[in-house]
C-alpha cells in the first residue's frame, strides 16, 4: 500500500481551515499532520479531538509554524496576506510545498508570490472553487468571441465577515476579462458609480462588491450587448467546494518530481 501524504492546515480553526480539515480527513489517501492557529487564539495547545467533535487526529493547536508542518509534504494555508508571506519565507528555507487560498494580496505582495515560487512549488489561486476556475477559461473565450460591442460589468456577493472588497475572484475575472480585450486591468478597473460619472468608458470594466448575511460567494458576469445581454454565474452553495478543490491542488502539488514555480488550478485543469 501507497504511503499516504501529510498534509498540514494554516488558519485552522478558521471557516476555511476547518472545511480543509474535513476534507483531508475525508481522504483515504491523505494524512493530516498538523494544524497551526495565530500566536493569539483562545484555543491554542488543545487537542484538536476536543475542539472538533469526532476528529480523533492526535494533534495539538500550535502557533509554531515548524512545529505543525514536520512530518507534511505540503501545506495549505486560508489566513491572511501578512500571515501566509510569514509562513512563505520559513517554508523556503525547509523547501515544502505550499497551497495558498489566502486572498487580498496588494500587487506588490503579488509580486513575492512570484518570487517564492521560483525557490519552491507554491501554488495560489484567489478561488479554489474547480467551477469558478472553468469559468476564467469561459469568461476568456466569451470577451474575445462577442468583441467590443458588449461592455462587461462583474458583480460579487459575500458573507458580511469578508474583509477585503473586490473578493480576488473577481479581480481575477477582470484581469481575464482585460487581457482577452487588450486593455489595462488597472486603468479600466471602475470599482463602484455614484454621482455624475458621465457616459460609460469604452474600456470600463465595472468590479461590484455586494456584503451581507452568510452569502458563499456568488460571481456574474454580465456581457451587454446592442440589444441583448448575457449573464455567466457562479454561485458557491458551501465552503467545502473550495476545500476540496485546495486539497486536489495540494495533492497534485505534492507529487514527485514537481519543481519550483508559482502554479494555478489551471496547470491542475490543463493536464
Amino acid at each position: 500500500m501507497a504511503e499516504k501524504m501529510s498534509v498540514s492546515v494554516c488558519g485552522a480553526m478558521g471557516r476555511m481551515g476547518q472545511c480543509v480539515i474535513q476534507s483531508v480527513l475525508s481522504r483515504s489517501d491523505l494524512r493530516l499532520a498538523g494544524v497551526l492557529e495565530r500566536s493569539d487564539f483562545y484555543l491554542l495547545g488543545r487537542d484538536l479531538s476536543q475542539i472538533l467533535a469526532g476528529v480523533p487526529t492526535g494533534l495539538m493547536l500550535t502557533a509554531d509554524f515548524i512545529q505543525a508542518v514536520t512530518e507534511a509534504d505540503v501545506y495549505i494555508d486560508f489566513t491572511t496576506p501578512a500571515s501566509s508571506l510569514l509562513y512563505l519565507e520559513q517554508a523556503v528555507k525547509l523547501k515544502l510545498p505550499a497551497v495558498i487560498g489566502t486572498t487580498g494580496f496588494s500587487s506588490e505582495e503579488q509580486l513575492r508570490l512570484k518570487e517564492v515560487g521560483r525557490r519552491i512549488p507554491l501554488l495560489w489561486a484567489p478561488n479554489m472553487s474547480i467551477g469558478v476556475n472553468v469559468m476564467y477559461k469561459v469568461v476568456s473565450a466569451l470577451t474575445r468571441m462577442l468583441g467590443s460591442d458588449y461592455d462587461v460589468e462583474i458583480v460579487e456577493a459575500h458573507h458580511r465577515l469578508k474583509k477585503d472588497a473586490p473578493s480576488g475572484t473577481a479581480l481575477k475575472l477582470l484581469e481575464v476579462v482585460a487581457q482577452a480585450k487588450g486593455l489595462s486591468k488597472e486603468k479600466s478597473r471602475v470599482v463602484g458609480r455614484s454621482g455624475q460619472v458621465g457616459e460609460r468608458r469604452d474600456d470600463e470594466i465595472g468590479v461590484l462588491a455586494v456584503r451581507g448575511g452568510d452569502i458563499v460567494g456568488d460571481h456574474t458576469i454580465y456581457f451587454c450587448g446592442p440589444g441583448e445581454r448575457l449573464e455567466l454565474t457562479h454561485r458557491a452553495h458551501t465552503r467545502d467546494t473550495f476545500a476540496q478543490g485546495a486539497v486536489r491542488a495540494a495533492s497534485w502539488l505534492a507529487a514527485a518530481g514537481r519543481l519550483p514555480g508559482l502554479y494555478t488550478l489551471d496547470d491542475i485543469l490543463s493536464e
